[in-house]
């Protein structure tokens, strides 16, 4: 829909004509974000239908169990994100520690978050005695939300846009460091595959079959989804500047290669949990 939208003008669309700014609003020197509400958005409606996951029949942890979780997770997303944007991206923010805390200027990292996500599995899952591969297999299905979400915010940031192009729908991100070509909105690309058709696939195996009985097999499936899409967005997303060279030489760019273990996971993963037996369908609750 926004993509029909875009290319009805008829000629490329500015990026300043959308109206588009990365700040709500601004108080004195303090500007509430849309990918701060992004990512608190992902992590409520996430909770919100996690409950519901766990209220089904089978579910491999109570409800005790998901309202710790929303804690540990957080800290896991805002920790795990921040910390990896700082070693992989600007290592030059640990000369000033201060400059850790600002998560209002931006700066997180999907890896990292990512990461401290199945930090915070593994604990609260070793700390209760739970299934950890099965917890992972629910968490799995949330995942989208935080995804769309984030992917819309890199959008209305006008960040991580695409490769040249001259599709109807190509915006040319003018104010944004884009400069005066038209790009493809690959931030849109991505809320579409990794968000939108992630959750009705990984919706439709939890609801309508008996994947979340063989434990790995949602978490599998996800990290094939992810992978798959983010290898094939790559082809329509700008490379970072400073890797650019790296693609060239290489053949696929830094985002594709990291999305090959991903998949070779993924598949191991799924592999694996169909030749296990079924878990139980008495739900857990030690």
């Amino acid at each position: 829909m926004i993509l029909t939208l875009l290319s009805s003008a008829g000629e490329f669309t500015q990026f300043s004509d959308l109206g588009l700014s990365p700040d709500i609003f601004t108080i004195g020197g303090f500007s509430l974000k849309w990918y701060s509400m992004a990512y608190l958005a992902g992590i409520l409606i996430g909770y919100w239908y996690l409950t519901k996951l766990i209220a089904q029949p089978g579910a491999p942890m109570a409800q005790r169990h998901a309202d710790d979780f929303i804690l540990y997770a957080t800290l896991g997303i805002i920790v795990g994100g921040r910390l990896g944007y700082i070693f992989f991206y600007q290592p030059e923010i640990l000369q000033n520690p201060v400059d850790i805390l600002k998560l209002w200027e931006g700066g997180m990292s999907l890896h990292g978050g990512t990461l401290g996500v199945i930090l915070a599995i593994w604990f609260m899952a070793r700390r209760n005695s739970l299934s950890f591969l099965r917890i992972c297999d629910y968490i799995a299905c949330v995942i989208p939300f935080g995804l769309f979400f984030g992917r819309l915010a890199n959008f209305v940031n006008g960040e991580l846009w695409g490769r040249v192009t001259d599709v109807p729908w190509a915006i040319i991100f003018d104010t944004t460091g884009g400069g005066a070509q038209p790009r493809h909105p690959s931030q849109l690309y991505e809320a579409g595959l990794e968000g939108l058709l992630m959750f009705a696939i990984m919706a439709f195996l939890f609801w309508k079959t008996g994947a979340r009985y063989k434990p790995g097999l949602l978490f599998g499936t996800a990290a094939l989804i992810y992978g798959f899409s983010r290898f094939f967005v790559e082809y329509f997303r700008q490379p970072d500047a400073h890797l650019t060279e790296f693609a060239q030489n290489t053949g696929l760019s830094m985002g594709q290669w990291l999305t090959v273990p991903m998949i070779l996971i993924g598949l191991v993963l799924v592999f694996t949990a169909l030749r296990r037996t079924p878990a139980s369908k008495d739900m857990v609750t030690g």
